[in-house]
């Protein structure tokens, strides 16, 4: 498998999901994508213009687009439906007995998420999705870190046999995969080794920070971090996780999403049954989201780079 993407300029993962899906369309005939009103937003209408007997544009109504994606899934089709995190989740018992407990192999795909959305504030802020959707059974949870990464991942999706979550981003995100990177659901994907001091765990828009913090800490002659990227926080990597937890004696979370149910609370979960490690968890402290820019938000909740490491030197100094 290989990356469709040569620009280095940073992509927003839910451009690189457009790009993908109407590259793969040719590929797989029975590829069919659903929105929610929102195509200009979530990029599907790329696919709607290059496929239109294959868009099914379902309005303002999420839950009837939730049902019929998994008639179709049943029916032997490759659905992906769309809109944004705060929207689709909304419909959570859709999602749960129509997707989820029917088996049905819908994608779905849930944009804007976290803060970094920025002005639009809390009410089309996904802060809550990640826990929702894990605590499905049976549901993968994915969450990429750059559009290397996400085109792959959709990629892997169209021959996937059960339901999905894919969370993506409305702000641009930095790369920070080569192209020789190969995306492997349900294994951590190390990032940046700089040390044994802390194991840094990031997912979707904070992986770049993250990587970027942890180099400032290093050059500042601060600690040491090893930084991972948790594309798939369902099902996490619990024995990658560890290993690495064993040999940095510390790990560190950080998500844009609400610290309670996030990836933060599977690292947790996870490690907790090993009896490992300390954790401290980064992310939007179980609070409501408000309004502000992107980069406002990130600096405000401690989300950029330099927020991260000084909260991983803070916390390291203080243990």
């Amino acid at each position: 498998m290989t990356t469709t993407t040569t620009t280095t300029k940073p992509v927003a993962s839910r451009e690189a999901f457009g790009n993908a899906l109407e590259a793969l369309g040719r590929e797989f005939p029975h590829l069919v994508v659903l929105d929610a009103d929102l195509s200009k937003s979530t990029m599907s209408m790329k696919f709607a213009k290059a496929y239109p007997a294959r868009f099914l544009e379902m309005g303002i109504q999420e839950a009837n687009m939730l049902g019929t994606a998994a008639g179709l899934a049943l029916c032997g089709k490759i659905p992906f439906c769309c809109s944004f995190a705060c929207f689709i989740s909304g419909r959570f018992d859709q999602i749960k007995m129509s997707v989820a407990y029917s088996g049905a192999a819908v994608r779905i795909i849930g944009t804007h998420a976290g803060v970094g959305i920025g002005e639009d504030g809390y009410s089309q802020q996904g802060l809550e999705d990640l826990g929702l959707m894990r605590s499905l059974p049976g549901m993968l949870v994915l969450q990429p870190g750059d559009d290397v990464e996400t085109e792959q991942m959709i990629r892997v999706l169209m021959t996937h046999r059960s339901p999905a979550y894919v969370r993506l981003t409305r702000q641009k995100l930095p790369r920070v995969h080569r192209d020789g990177y190969r995306f492997e659901p349900g294994k951590l994907d190390v990032l940046a080794r700089h040390g044994t001091d802390a194991l840094l765990l990031c997912t979707g828009g904070t992986v770049g920070p993250a990587v970027d913090a942890a180099a400032r800490l290093a050059q500042g002659g601060g600690p040491r971090v090893t930084v991972g990227n948790v594309h798939t926080i369902k099902p996490i990597d619990a024995d990658g996780i560890a290993a690495l937890a064993r040999e940095c004696k510390r790990v560190i979370t950080v998500e844009d999403h609400n610290v309670v149910g996030g990836m933060g609370s599977a690292v947790v979960e996870a490690l907790a049954e090993r009896h490992l490690v300390p954790v401290k968890r980064l992310g939007v402290q179980d609070v409501f989201g408000e309004s502000g820019t992107p980069e406002e938000l990130y600096r405000r909740h401690h989300l950029d780079a330099e927020g991260i490491a000084d909260d991983v030197r803070d916390w390291l100094t203080r243990r």
